[in-house]
């Protein structure tokens, strides 16, 4: 099932990329050829690291207060994260256009405390918002696991050797959670490369993403070979940014940190 459900598609991509429409390398010319191109494979890439932070901004307290809660509010805790699992993308998409709108919920609230109405739809502040909110679950859940598992002695020895709160936790508990991060992390930033839905009810064509370019040339345009070039990079470049994370986390256990 593996080899038909998944690499026979893929090597039918990589062959239409150098096959359609003739044999020959013209499809990645065109690619790299096309400032556009580029523009919206850097901004692709920005827009999956910015949600990937904001997540990880976001989950890490948030798994942290589920690791340390009691049984029932940590039921709560687990049940709010993963709502949105269980939710259609569609509706929670246009949910967030009714929230996000010029005059919507949000900008009410940001008039009413005298802040002013802010541009959240058609903006990449939307979509990252949108998209955040979809992919927090990926976050939270790594975290938690890894912090579940963290003896709250190491802390309470740290504090018993004068050690400040601040200073346990960078130098104790954050160390210690590394395997989370880089899990959580990684998955929210490759799951964020491929995105469509959001960008595009959210956010405008000067939000475009990699994903939607590609849509266009199968979809609209009938250029498979050059949507198959564009999957065909972006492939490439993820597994390009994997390599390299991974080289630099290499060795990093919840075991091995927590020994040291």
């Amino acid at each position: 099932m593996l080899v038909l459900f998944f690499l026979y598609p893929l090597a039918e991509m990589i062959r239409i990329s150098f096959a359609d429409p003739q044999l020959g390398l013209q499809n990645y010319s065109w690619f790299f050829s096309s400032e556009v191109n580029v523009a919206v494979t850097l901004r692709t890439f920005w827009t999956a690291f910015a949600v990937a932070l904001i997540c990880l901004l976001i989950a890490y307290p948030y798994a942290y207060v589920m690791s340390t809660a009691g049984p029932r509010l940590r039921t709560i805790l687990l049940a709010v994260v993963l709502t949105p699992l269980w939710t259609s993308l569609m509706v929670r998409t246009l949910a967030w256009i009714v929230l996000l709108q010029d005059s919507g919920i949000i900008n009410d609230a940001l008039e009413a405390l005298h802040v002013g109405r802010v541009p959240l739809i058609r903006t990449t502040t939307g979509v990252i918002i949108g998209m955040s909110q979809m992919l927090l679950p990926f976050m939270v859940l790594p975290l938690y696991s890894v912090m579940s598992k963290i003896d709250p002695k190491y802390l309470q020895a740290a504090a018993a050797l004068g050690a400040r709160p601040l200073t346990a936790f960078f130098k104790v508990y954050l160390p210690m959670t590394k395997a989370g991060v880089f899990a959580g992390s990684l998955t929210v930033f490759v799951l964020g490369l491929g995105f469509y839905i959001i960008p595009a009810l959210l956010g405008s064509p000067r939000n475009t993403m990699l994903s939607a370019l590609i849509q266009q040339q199968v979809g609209g345009l009938l250029q498979w070979g050059r949507g198959s070039a564009m999957g065909v990079i972006l492939l490439v470049s993820t597994i390009l940014v994997l390599a390299i994370c991974l080289r630099l986390t290499k060795g990093v256990r919840l075991g091995n940190v927590g020994g040291a």
